[in-house]
């Protein structure tokens, strides 16, 4: 069992989820935050659970602020993971590699036993269908690109370290503490100020998990994932995303149409997305156990 973890980008969708898991499984967790950050204020207040700021510029003097050994490391931090601009900036995204390849070398210093990253399904590139672990990597975005490198660098580092090293490609993860910027956010939004959104055709298989059930997948790869693996993280399911659309709509504002189709697909729109899950089941014994309309409750009820 873990005892203790240190963990980058503690504030996001899935950095919250995942530190309310360690924190219920009596992990030690030292969550690394942006100094004087405002978003630090979500972050639960409990036993198990200790702020350290620090800049992830600044993550080589992590090992001074601890003081002590840590046996797991997930590094969940990336800037610019949302915004096509952002995705595009090469320069930005090329630093993310170069944080990224450091947080091995703070995880040596402390200990670490299991390494655990954040990588994209973009690494796949356009994917229409069933994405696997051992699918054709292709990404067609500096964003895709430097989460490839970045989770083949931090393995060969591993590897030198004798540090167990997990890469789970993420798919989509919904739950507290996302952007506003996502479809979910934007259209809840809409849909509780009355309005009525202006949406793609939504015939797009989509495949949606609730960040509860990724931080717990998380959690269990640290756990019992094979060295070296590479997981897709999704539900395992798709279905229509017109059907996610009025499952919010219908929970949030039944009167109010959506204007489905209103709003052309992107030139390269992915029409076809969802994770195999079959390598993490039999490796962690993990199975996703939140259903879409009962992970929209959490999220409206938050």
């Amino acid at each position: 069992m873990i005892k203790s973890a240190v963990l980058t980008g503690p504030t996001g969708v899935l950095g919250t989820a995942l530190t309310e898991i360690l924190a219920e499984n009596g992990v030690e967790t030292y969550v690394v935050c942006h100094t004087k950050s405002l978003r630090n204020n979500a972050i639960i207040v409990h036993p198990c659970v200790r702020k350290i700021e620090c800049d992830l510029e600044s993550l080589d003097k992590l090992p001074n602020l601890l003081r002590r050994k840590v046996e797991a490391f997930f590094h969940l931090a990336w800037i610019g993971s949302r915004g096509i601009d952002n995705r595009a900036n090469m320069y930005l995204q090329n630093m993310n590699v170069k944080l990224t390849v450091d947080s091995v070398h703070v995880a040596k210093k402390l200990g670490v036993k299991v390494y655990v990253g954040a990588g994209s399904q973009a690494e796949y590139g356009r994917v229409n269908g069933i994405i696997h672990p051992y699918s054709p990597v292709n990404p067609v975005s500096g964003y895709g690109v430097a989460k490839l490198c970045a989770g083949y660098m931090t393995r060969f580092l591993c590897k030198e370290y004798g540090i167990r090293h997990i890469w789970p490609r993420i798919v989509s993860v919904y739950g507290k503490n996302d952007t506003s910027k996502t479809l979910i956010n934007v259209l809840i939004s809409k849909l509780q100020k009355g309005e009525r959104p202006q949406l793609t055709a939504g015939e797009q298989m989509w495949d949606y998990l609730y960040a509860g059930d990724a931080a717990e997948a998380l959690y269990l790869m640290a756990e019992k994932g094979k060295d070296g693996a590479v997981y897709v993280l999704g539900s395992g399911r798709s279905r229509k995303l017109k059907e996610f659309m009025l499952d919010i709509r219908n929970l949030v504002n039944k009167d109010i149409p959506l204007g489905l189709g209103e709003i052309p697909y992107l030139p390269d729109q992915a029409m076809h997305l969802q994770a195999d899950i079959e390598t993490l089941q039999r490796d962690t014994g993990w199975e996703p156990k939140t259903d879409f309309i009962t992970g929209i409750r959490f999220l409206l009820n938050q």
